[in-house]
């Protein structure tokens, strides 16, 4: 791939790789593959682009099946789930989701996940694909003998609904879709059961659904065959991390890490900070109080240059002031963004200009407050 290509930083599929119960279909679709959290998984049907313009103004569905399944079971489960993770599951009732950080004791992230919240003793989770083993290990060597957890991470398919029409689409074949932002409901699909979440990465109004694995393809199948005349697209992992980007939302592994804190990441938003427990607590105050060394910041571009991760972001003396986490070209501004930890001793904020190292010279950029473009997931 060339460095023009928005989703060049993943990596070509190496051998062995799980493969989503959709493999086949994806095959049959003309879809060309990457390796993303040790699954080989689509990269793109008909092209990024489109794909992207699809979501963003019609419906795009995707297989993101390398997603985690976990489930936490047991009385005092929510209990225990909330004393370990970031974000506070009193802010939430049964039958919503919430997005919440699994965080080690010095304040790095481990994960950042969704939970769904059942009832007290039961909580399901959807890790990221590569540290879903972690996350189980980490809570399974933490939690009481009344709670079990368990990693059905290959027993469910995740299927992902995204754009202005994906209502329209989850209605033609029977499921429901009125249902509030980050609620989920338990439906049926031709006598299947089904778990439909109000949720997704792109920034559009969504909807995730998880069929178990065995029903994948046929819920695959009734989606493509029903959204025709609704513009509907397969979209594939570099349309996601196009959309994810104009929106700001962070990438596990780039933009959060261990070595990146919530606070640093200005996700300060998803941790309960009244919580008397969770993992990292203590790191995360200090932090917070003391302020952090460095931030999360957009950048957009104000000439031809694109932000790639791993550039440095440079001040007007040349003097190195953060470094590029995730980058692309984006297809609906029709120019280049990022995200980049800066230092915060540089002083810079929203507004001012600064350049990035492009393999030797130096771009111009803007630095701004994301999202790139308007949200829509409400």
């Amino acid at each position: 791939m060339t460095s023009s290509d928005p989703s060049s930083h993943l990596a070509a599929p190496e051998s062995p790789l799980r493969r989503s119960p959709l493999h086949d279909r994806h095959v049959a679709l003309g879809a060309k593959f990457a390796e993303f959290g040790g699954w080989e998984m689509p990269l793109q049907y008909s092209g990024v682009i489109d794909e992207h313009t699809a979501v963003r103004t019609t419906v795009g569905v995707f297989d993101v099946s390398h997603l985690g399944k976990a489930l936490v079971a047991g009385p005092g489960a929510a209990e225990f789930v909330n004393s370990c993770l970031s974000n506070d599951l009193g802010r939430i009732g049964p039958g919503k989701a919430q997005y919440s950080l699994c965080c080690d004791e010095s304040g790095g992230v481990v994960d950042d996940l969704i939970v769904y919240y059942y009832a007290d003793d039961k909580v399901f989770l959807v890790p990221n694909a590569a540290n879903t083993a972690e996350v189980v290990r980490r809570l399974d060597a933490a939690r009481p003998d009344t709670v079990t957890v368990t990693d059905l991470h290959a027993e469910y398919a995740v299927l992902a609904v995204q754009g202005p029409r994906s209502a329209e689409l989850l209605a033609t074949i029977g499921l429901p879709g009125d249902h509030d932002y980050m609620g989920f409901v338990e439906a049926e699909h031709e006598g299947v059961p089904v778990i439909v979440c109000r949720t997704g990465y792109t920034g559009e109004h969504g909807y995730e659904i998880l069929p178990r694995a065995e029903y994948a393809e046929p819920l695959w199948d009734a989606l493509l065959g029903a959204g025709e005349d609704l513009g509907v697209r397969p979209a594939g992992l570099g349309a996601r991390d196009t959309l994810r980007t104009e929106m700001g939302y962070p990438l596990h592994g780039q933009d959060l890490s261990l070595d990146i804190s919530p606070v640093q990441a200005r996700s300060g938003w998803a941790v309960g900070w009244k919580k008397p427990a969770f993992w990292g607590r203590e790191a995360l105050l200090a932090e917070k109080e003391a302020g952090p060394r460095r931030r999360l910041a957009g950048l957009e571009s104000l000439d031809r240059g694109i932000p790639r991760p791993g550039m440095a972001v440079l001040d007007a003396d040349g003097g190195t002031i953060g470094t590029v986490t995730s980058g692309t070209f984006s297809p609906t501004r029709k120019v280049g963004i990022g995200l980049a930890l800066l230092d915060t001793a540089a002083g810079v904020s929203a507004g001012d200009e600064v350049t990035i190292d492009v393999r030797g010279r130096r771009s111009r950029v803007r630095v701004v407050d994301p999202p790139f473009v308007p949200s829509h997931v409400r």
